[in-house]
């Protein structure tokens, strides 16, 4: 028989273990923050940008590196920050514990606590991103700098480092979810060994747009924008259903970690999120999208009790939505231009409330979700660097099929004698000769699509028809 004085002392203890969980519990919340990306040269200062992060109720703002002008301007604010370790650095810091700690010194200490730093991540995808040279890296680095923290005694500040989809190998249904045999034994375990020893997150990129935009026909919209209503898709190996394509992506993850020994290991939603805009041919990127998937999103997220995933319900997942402004400087196709709550000038795109407190009918109407139909054309996007539009021109050109012929001396197009003239001609035949083959209008981000015509009298550009 257990002695009464035992028998207390476990009561007690289990009283202590479950209060301290409930505690830890609390601190994470599951109202998302906002990735605060400087890729523009239109953007408003930090000083200007915290009271709008504040405005949108943001829990928590994620910025790519440690601006100290940003850390500074989010002092005192009560806003949970994660930094960036720069993807450059990660090779030489995972070998390098002095210039780990030299990292950490000139970049968290000067700021914290004041800037409440709460997440320190090492690198940006880099497995989509990098080579495979760097991969080994990874790992070595986290904990470098997780050392670094140790050794200032920064022990709040949890380290990770973020990851596309594409890590996974297969990912449908869920319960098949498996990552890469190139990274799966050698990179992913290692790092859940580290997330499992110090009690952080796999911090995961989870864009249900890019998996419905490269299979439209079978992925239904409303599914992805979690507004399908009688649409489910049943896990065949489980059972479990789901409503929704974000949580069939997360539950993937969890599978796949599961597959590995770590079926306990959080997740956290580094990026999330749906273009207001882009390309004139590029389908589902628009104002209305972008406001019923992030506000859906909110809702779920910050849902009481929280609803978690089929797979792993009732749990919390924070998050942080990508991103606060449209930023104009970033390469890629159009969309990657248009994922802001805001407009560069501050405004909104569209309300959004990141607490989840603002109920949707006290948001004004969206515009419909349309699609562009007719004509389109290629031109040089306006700022474009001329030394790069020569080279691409040059290229385009050497493509055959006549596709500069009009700009030659004596030919209908040829005047105006400028570069920029002449290639917006040259792109636009390019890309009306070579869209079905898979030709874009982007020209390593030197062009844009147009639907006004730019043809002049005699010289008339070649269009395409969307």
């Amino acid at each position: 028989m257990v002695p009464m004085k035992v028998m207390t002392m476990v009561m007690i203890y289990l009283f202590i273990l479950s209060s301290l969980f409930i505690i830890s519990s609390a601190k994470i919340s599951g109202q998302p923050g906002v990735n605060y990306g400087e890729l523009g040269n239109n953007l408003p200062t930090p000083t200007t940008s915290v009271p709008l992060i504040k405005n949108l109720n943001a829990k928590r703002v994620k910025i790519y590196d440690a601006n100290p002008k940003i850390l500074k301007a989010l002092q005192n604010t009560g806003i949970q920050v994660s930094i960036m370790l720069p993807n450059e650095l990660v090779t030489n810091v995972s070998s390098n514990q002095t210039l780990a700690n030299q990292w950490i010194q000139s970049n968290v200490v000067p700021f914290y606590p004041k800037t409440l730093i709460r997440y320190l991540l090492v690198g940006n995808e880099l497995i989509s991103s990098t080579s495979n040279q760097t991969w080994p890296h990874i790992v070595p680095a986290m904990h470098r700098i997780k050392h670094s923290l140790t050794t200032f005694h920064l022990h709040k500040i949890k380290v990770g480092t973020p990851l596309a989809m594409d890590v996974l190998q297969t990912s449908f249904p869920p319960s098949n979810g498996t990552f890469r045999n190139d990274i799966a034994l050698s990179v992913i375990k290692p790092m859940l060994e580290f997330l499992h020893a110090t009690n952080s997150f796999f911090f995961i990129d989870v864009y249900p747009f890019f998996a419905w935009v490269s299979d439209p026909i079978n992925i239904n919209l409303d599914y992805a924008l979690f507004e399908s209503k009688n649409i489910t898709v049943k896990d065949s190996g489980t059972g479990l259903v789901y409503t929704n394509l974000f949580d069939q992506m997360v539950d993937a993850v969890y599978f796949a970690m599961e597959r590995l020994g770590f079926p306990g290991i959080r997740i956290f939603i580094a990026e999330t999120g749906w273009p207001n805009g882009g390309d004139l041919d590029q389908i589902g990127a628009n104002i209305h999208n972008a406001a019923t998937y992030n506000r859906n999103f909110v809702k779920k997220v910050t849902k009481k009790p929280p609803t978690g995933t089929p797979a792993r319900p009732g749990s919390i997942l924070p998050s942080f939505i990508f991103a606060l402004y449209n930023e104009n400087l970033k390469t890629g196709l159009g969309t990657e231009r248009h994922f802001g709550l805001l407009y560069p000038n501050g405004s909104s795109i569209y309300k959004i409330d990141l607490s989840g407190k603002t109920p949707e009918s006290k948001f004004k109407p969206l515009p419909p979700p349309r699609d562009y139909k007719g004509k389109a054309w290629c031109v040089v996007v306006e700022g474009a660097n001329e030394t790069a539009v020569v080279e691409t021109l040059s290229h385009a050109c050497s493509q055959g099929n006549q596709t500069c012929d009009s700009i030659q001396p004596g030919k209908p197009c040829f005047k105006p004698d400028s570069v920029v003239a002449h290639a917006s001609y040259a792109f636009s035949s390019y890309w009306s000769q070579f869209r079905h083959l898979g030709g874009a209008c982007n020209f390593n981000g030197l062009a844009t699509q147009i639907a006004k015509d730019p043809s002049y009298g005699s010289c008339k550009y070649p269009s395409v028809t969307l």
